[in-house]
């Protein structure tokens, strides 16, 4: 029988992914930097400040082009508290955010990160009804490079002011192919203002980007593919297996990388 392995796309074993909050304008700088050294962001935006000089937000149309390459993912409409909420008004929040952005950007919106990192079992059992199919938390694994246990509770290696450049150097070390690892960090681009600290991304993702043994991903990219893996259909005595969806997997079997391509049934 053969030994098979998911891997991310191209046989790749290491995935980065970058996660930002709120749409402020410091996410221009912040997607320069990014698009200069092939790394993905994930943007998660409230639609309802749009334009709000007080909160410092992007405007609508600038928007567009801004992200391209990229994922527009919610964040609720006005950015409340949830867990403090009534369930009506999460789903006003969420539903409206996700209304608003679809009609900007074009394509469904199903990731979200919590405003405020507030959320609760009753929100995160409701979310999937109103078409979310991730949530990033607050809280991180402090430097662990595993997928997540929960989609909906979704925890990243690290905030950017935590040790980012060690966890990065530690990240890029990693070699043992028999594991998936995914480097995951998250904050808020004003941050990078505040603190006037521009040069610890700067540094980090020339660093960590353009190296070929990384998927550099959104968030919905990494979630969608991880699914169309579960969704293989592997033989009892796995001489083969069928891809039913439309996106192909790779797998590593004895050693060498497959690609199963969308609706192919693939023999080892």
């Amino acid at each position: 029988m053969a030994k098979i392995y998911v891997t991310y796309p191209q046989g790749k074993f290491k995935a980065l992914t970058m996660s930002y909050d709120d749409g402020r304008k410091a996410d221009k700088r912040l997607v320069e930097i990014f698009n200069r050294n092939g790394i993905k962001g994930t943007f998660h935006i409230n639609s309802g400040f749009f334009g709000n000089k007080e909160y410092d937000r992007l405007e609508e149309a600038e928007c567009v082009e801004l992200y391209k390459g990229h994922e527009v993912s919610a964040h609720t409409l006005t950015h409340p508290t949830i867990a403090r909420c009534p369930k009506e008004m999460l789903v006003h929040e969420v539903m409206e955010d996700r209304k608003n952005l679809e009609r900007i950007f074009g394509y469904t919106i199903r990731g979200m990160s919590y405003p405020n990192g507030s959320y609760n079992p009753q929100i995160k059992e409701l979310l999937p009804q109103l078409g979310i199919e991730y949530s990033r938390v607050v809280e991180t694994t402090h430097g662990g490079f595993g997928l997540p246990h929960d989609w909906l509770e979704w925890k990243a290696t690290c905030h950017h002011k935590d040790n980012l450049m060690k966890h990065g150097e530690t990240f890029v070390s990693l070699h043992k192919k028999q594991y998936l690892y995914l480097m995951y960090v998250w904050g808020h681009s004003y941050e990078f203002d505040n603190d006037n600290n521009w040069e610890i991304i700067e540094e980090f993702c020339e660093f960590a980007g353009g190296r070929d043994d990384t998927w550099y991903a959104t968030n919905i990219e990494i979630v969608d593919y991880m699914k169309a893996y579960q969704r293989l259909r592997f033989s009892a005595g796995m001489e083969f297996v069928e891809n039913p969806g439309a996106a192909s997997v790779w797998l590593s079997v004895d050693g060498e990388i497959r690609e199963i391509p969308g609706g192919a049934t693939v023999r080892f």
